[in-house]
């Protein structure tokens, strides 16, 4: 009886005046893109082509194939018969084409510029970053080590086991030989002992 009542439902919603005049919009899909006049570029490519290009104007090469098509422009409208001259004396066209190589070198060397101040930004903060890791792992360090010692301190070497150990053994020869039969065993008898004599 519930299902009769929602397909009811539908078709009456689908036969409405707005369901013709006005498209139904779902929250859970995202909206299609919108058409913008402006053309898109990916940020990141563009920026990959701006500092291959500034690279390239970093080299000799650029510099050496810049002065060659230089010279032959100018020998060519200066030594070239005057029917085939493109570009007299003043040389108006070769000046504005090197202001306008000018004009888009400057900002695509810009761009380069502050995406490796970025790149740099951030190996900076990864290092310093790295930098208080390994300081905290030092001074931990530090801390364990320094508690090892004073714990260490307190703990009985080989040498002192063996040095007791001797003594022990030697006392022990010395009861049998029958030197000494009033002494003790251990070494904190030996005091006491001591004690007991010179009072």
């Amino acid at each position: 009886m519930v299902p009769e009542r929602e397909t009811a439902a539908r078709e009456r919603a689908a036969s409405g005046a707005t369901a013709s005049s006005r498209a139904r919009t779902r929250l859970d899909q995202p909206r299609p893109p919108r058409r913008r006049l402006l053309p898109e570029w990916d940020p990141e490519s563009f920026g990959r082509l701006s500092e291959r290009v500034a690279r390239f104007l970093g080299t000799g090469r650029f510099i050496v194939w810049m002065t060659v098509v230089i010279i032959l422009w100018v020998l060519w409208n200066v030594a070239a018969p005057s029917a085939l001259r493109f570009d007299e004396y003043p040389f108006i066209f070769l000046t504005l084409a090197l202001s306008l190589q000018a004009s888009y070198a400057a900002p695509l060397i810009l761009l380069a510029q502050n995406r490796q101040d970025d790149r740099d930004r951030v190996n900076l903060e990864q290092d310093r970053k790295q930098n208080e890791r390994s300081i905290a792992d030092t001074e931990y360090l530090t801390r364990e080590i320094a508690a090892l010692r004073i714990g260490l301190g307190e703990v009985a070497t080989r040498d002192w086991i063996r040095s007791e150990l001797q003594d022990v053994l030697r006392d022990l020869e010395e009861r049998q030989n029958g030197h000494h039969p009033d002494r003790g065993v251990f070494p904190a008898d030996r005091s006491s002992e001591r004690d007991v004599h010179d009072r």
